[in-house]
């Protein structure tokens, strides 16, 4: 506590009014333990030095108690249900928060995590991605080892944060010499897939479909995430998610405003009308147009059709090799 120089620990509980590190759910009503500092020199705090509070609620982090206890943190780091972690992570991200927090390895394939991914939001912590994590264990018939009496069993989990660590900027070393035998094409997409991370070639420089434990190596600065999009002669076309490109984007709706804005113009003018069987025109045309701008412009996606559903990742069958279905893939290629 006192060598990161905290001001403060709020630790809170779910539908418990115990301090162990389970809770049994016994109760309708949480409490939160909050730390200070150590008033009596010990290095190891004492029970009666950890404030002990009660909320008004269960403790469950969309209540009114536990967004108020958010709002007061600078980081926050625990491990969410992992059945909440979508819209656990949306609440972080809403309240504008630090985070160190656990996941399932596949919530990086989940739509409303990757788009984070994909735009520097949110990253992979500094902990590899080989094999899980041990967590002590309450379940029932459900143990894998046992360490001092205590059951312990492995998930595959990886931390999940938007705190800078070194590791996001070391450069991984490519040896691998493309050859056209060793990384075949997909069918569907002007990509070559890359079975393994260290496979990466050093001397291709198109779009790669690569593992997602590629986000263990992760350099931003020296590989960026693109996705494909169609065309307007139907073919796909490679789309950077970079700032310059987010700007054109911008510019482009704001050119589809002005030519949707003429067109209603237009239809005023000819008196024509979205419900056929009204005698007066439809005044809430224009303004309804443009609320539905203002909430694509919003949306954290630009209004493209994509060739995948989650763009920057291959997976459910979307990409295909000599007819064969691949693996999940992140799309890539590196920075010049």
């Amino acid at each position: 506590f006192e060598h990161l120089g905290l001001k403060k620990l709020i630790t809170t509980c779910y539908k418990s009014q115990e301090r162990d590190l389970f809770s049994q759910n016994d109760s309708e009503h949480a409490i939160y333990l909050e730390y200070t500092g150590n008033k009596t020199g010990g290095r190891v705090p004492k029970p009666e030095e950890i404030g002990i509070k009660h909320l008004k609620g269960d403790g469950d982090f969309r209540s009114p108690d536990s967004i108020e206890l958010l709002k007061q943190a600078d980081i926050v780091v625990t491990n969410p249900p992992f059945s909440l972690f979508r819209e656990y992570v949306a609440q972080l991200v809403e309240y504008n928060k630090k985070f160190l927090i656990i996941g399932n390895k596949n919530a990086i394939t989940y739509k409303e995590i990757f788009p984070l991914i994909m735009n520097n939001q949110i990253w992979v912590g500094y902990r590899g991605f080989s094999g899980g994590m041990w967590f002590y264990s309450d379940y029932e018939g459900r143990t894998e080892k046992i360490i001092d009496g205590k059951k312990l069993i492995n998930v595959p989990s990886i931390w999940f944060t938007n705190l800078d660590h070194k590791k996001r900027h070391e450069k991984l070393i490519l040896y691998k010499k493309y050859t056209p035998e060793a990384y075949p094409k997909y069918d569907n997409y002007d990509a070559i897939n890359v079975d393994k991370v260290a496979d990466i070639p050093y001397d291709y420089d198109g779009v790669m479909g690569v593992p997602i434990t590629f986000l263990d190596k992760y350099n931003p600065e020296q590989f960026e995430i693109v996705a494909f999009r169609k065309g307007t002669d139907g073919k796909d076309l490679v789309y950077s998610f970079t700032t310059n490109s987010i700007k054109e984007d911008t510019r482009e709706r704001e050119r589809e405003r002005e030519r949707e804005r003429e067109r209603e113009r237009e239809r005023e003018t000819r008196h024509t009308t979205v419900f056929p069987h009204s005698h007066q025109k439809n005044l809430d045309t224009p303004r309804l147009t443009e609320n539905a701008l203002t909430l694509t412009e919003n949306a954290s996606m630009p209004e493209y059709l994509f060739a995948t559903a989650i763009p920057g990742l291959i997976k459910n069958g979307e990409g295909k090799i000599n007819g064969r279905i691949t693996y999940a893939r992140i799309t890539i290629r590196k920075k010049n």
